[in-house]
């Protein structure tokens, strides 16, 4: 029996940053628009980006 080669990895990597890191900026980014009118909400994104950042960085950086 042969083992299986497995090709190209190279976009399951892009993937996995990408849910790492996207919706963090994301987040970040409506954080910084609705400051102005909105300072809790824009703290409660920016909460949430970063406990999205770190939680994100320790599963998915467990996984790469």
């Amino acid at each position: 029996m042969t083992a299986l080669e497995v090709g190209n990895l190279g976009g399951i990597v892009i993937i996995f940053v990408a849910i790492m890191v996207g919706p963090p900026i994301l987040l970040a980014i409506i954080g910084f628009a609705v400051k102005k009118n909105n300072p809790t909400t824009a703290k409660v994104l920016f909460i949430l980006a970063a406990v999205y950042l770190l939680i994100g960085l320790g599963i998915c950086g467990g996984l790469l």
